[in-house]
């Protein structure tokens, strides 16, 4: 199924007329088994409609010795049986109708949030993410069954009623006197419903966030032995949940208790009234068993109130799967790139804001073709916000970012991501082996260019010692950080197009692996423009320019050696500036090109190369 697309702002919450919109859309998908689960419901609604009559008139034949006593009292039998089936073949069609909805629902959802830019998607934590993925929509899958149901669960009382009224009129009038309190009750529960379950799922959606936040950073509570204090942050809510969950719940007993209390009321003053046409001589001994029946499935209209329960939390949890799908996609353009272009990289007044702040400040850059930036500065200078717009990971909020003269909004999706490959300090590698999870995203990877793109990134040896080499299961692979990283860099390279961004992606490699990659990358790699996000001094002393960014502006750009006479510069990379004799990275000692000298571009300051 294809959802409709929708653009929104990113800060509006979706309304419950947008949820019911997407309800509609899955119940329409699943038309056929949502239409069947109301004709079965129907079909037994009529069975149990005829069975009544059908005793009652059983009775009177058997009272009065009539021979066809005996076929009626089986047809009473075979509504009973058929009664029974129908209902069996609503429930499974019902349950049928929630897994898929919830199916799709979620790949809904979850190909929203693969298409939209990473800003987008990190307005929801990992646990909140999770819940609404998982439990939320599982509530929201059974509501266009439960709609079915409810209107299904009518068909019968309302049918029992007019029964009622073609048996004996006064019967039906002392049904109906209860009515107006039975109404009250199912508007009073569905509005309070509604409001508990929407608190409810707030809760449990923060519970879900502080026990992923807590499992992601394992290592350092136990390191700090502050297991018992983060317990106890994350468990926390649960008095609130607690008290969300029994008012919840005590909605649903109240509703239940004061149908249960109102309809044996009704049934009784039917049976009474009926009782005295059989002593005046308006009804016979069948007549009055069929108006006890029919008066218990008129009394079913109570018994809307648990179908009516599912659709209220269906809804709710709706709106919060809804959220999900009003995440702002990534439009994309349909020019190409120029043929033969070397990748050339520019910012033109780029902005680009978080919130209240701005994380980019009118950024004008220009990476020329075939040349290796890079990007510096301190935490929160805005570096890998800068790696995000300059492959087209999220849009910049001002200014144009181009690739070889083409902006990049103007460029088809198949084209912008063949050409621009991206590697990340933490990889998220896919594919059932490692050989799939290097070639993820290069369809037209070779075995030798799988196996080229690890060598290149100093990964060769280590999976051929795997128990199946490359085609060792990902999940049974057993991988260090700095293996994982590896990996990573295999798949960027298997993948590298004319413009490469590694965003802290050598990190947990050390300085020997780290200077292999270096070489390989300039050797053995497609060639093309390199923007590298920098922590390591010798990163940005290999490097042919660097780009220092501070306070979300470019300070300078320059070749490493020229910059390094500002104190300030140095200070970037500790107090000091002083180098890590480990590093052995002076400045100048090593171009990216493998040559001694990095090139000398003209330093600047506040401005563009």
């Amino acid at each position: 199924m294809v959802f409709t697309r929708r653009r929104r702002g990113t800060g509006r919450a979706p309304d419950v007329r947008s949820a019911d919109a997407l309800l509609t859309r899955v119940a329409r998908a699943e038309a056929g088994r949502t239409g069947g689960v109301l004709l079965c419901s129907a079909a037994a609604a009529g069975a149990s409609l005829a069975v009544p009559a059908v005793m009652g008139s059983a009775l009177d034949l058997l009272l009065a010795r009539a021979p066809d006593a005996g076929r009626t009292l089986a047809a009473a039998i075979a509504l009973i049986t058929a009664e029974v089936v129908l209902t069996s073949c609503a429930a499974l069609l019902a349950g049928t109708v929630g897994a898929r909805s919830t199916a799709r629902l979620r790949r809904g959802a979850v190909a929203r949030l693969a298409s939209a830019s990473p800003s987008e998607v990190a307005r929801f934590s990992p646990g909140d993410l999770a819940t609404r993925l998982s439990a939320n929509a599982t509530e929201a899958g059974t509501a266009p069954a439960a709609a079915a149901q409810i209107a299904a669960a009518a068909l019968a009382p309302t049918g029992a009623l007019v029964a009622l009224v073609l048996i004996d009129p006064w019967t039906a009038l002392a049904f109906t006197a209860g009515l107006p309190l039975l109404a009250l009750l199912l508007r009073s529960f569905a509005r309070s419903s509604g409001d508990t379950v929407g608190r409810y799922l707030q809760v449990q959606s923060g519970i879900a966030a502080r026990l992923t936040d807590a499992l992601s950073g394992a290592r350092a509570i136990a390191a700090a032995g502050t297991l018992d204090a983060e317990r106890s942050r994350v468990l926390r809510p649960l008095d609130a949940l607690g008290a969300e969950g029994r008012r919840m719940w005590a909605v649903h007993g109240s509703a239940m208790a004061r149908s249960g209390v109102l309809m044996p009321l009704l049934i009784t003053a039917v049976l009474a009234v009926g009782g005295l046409g059989l002593a005046a001589g308006r009804l016979s001994v069948g007549d009055l068993l069929a108006v006890s029946r029919y008066a218990a499935l008129a009394a079913g209209l109570g018994a809307v109130a648990e179908p009516l329960g599912a659709l209220v939390r269906g809804r709710t949890a709706a709106r919060r799967v809804d959220a999900l799908m009003g995440v702002q996609e990534l439009p994309y353009g349909r020019s190409a790139l120029p043929a033969q272009g070397p990748g050339a990289l520019e910012l033109r007044g780029v902005e680009v804001r978080r919130g209240t702040d701005r994380a980019l400040r009118g950024v004008d850059l220009h990476v020329p073709g075939g040349r290796t930036a890079a990007v510096v500065g301190r935490s929160g200078a805005g570096k890998s916000t800068l790696a995000e717009v300059a492959g087209r990971l999220t849009d910049p909020d001002g200014g144009t970012v181009l690739l070889d003269g083409v902006p990049l909004a103007d460029v088809a999706e198949e084209e912008l991501r063949r050409e621009v490959g991206y590697a990340f300090e933490r990889p998220w590698l896919t594919g059932a082996t490692v050989a799939e999870a290097i070639a993820a995203g290069a369809e037209t990877a070779s075995e030798q260019d799988v196996r080229a793109a690890a060598r290149a990134a100093g990964a060769d040896d280590f999976v051929r010692m795997l128990p199946q080499g490359y085609a060792t299961p990902l999940e049974e692979a057993p991988l260090s950080g700095g293996e994982l990283q590896r990996l990573g860099l295999a798949r960027a390279f298997a993948h590298a197009g004319r413009l490469l961004i590694l965003d802290d992606a050598t990190s947990s490699l050390d300085t020997a692996t780290e200077r292999k990659v270096d070489r390989a990358l300039a050797r053995h790699v497609r060639p093309g423009t390199r923007l590298v996000i920098a922590h390591r001094l010798s990163s940005a002393a290999r490097a042919d320019m660097v780009v220092w960014l501070d306070g979300g502006r470019v300070r300078a750009v320059g070749s490493h050696e020229e910059l390094w006479h500002d104190p300030e510069y140095r200070a970037v990379f500790g107090e000091g500036g002083h180098a890590d004799p480990a590093e052995d990275s002076t400045p100048g000692a090593t171009g990216s090109t493998g040559t001694s000298d990095a090139p000398g571009t003209v330093a600047h300051r506040d401005g563009a190369l």
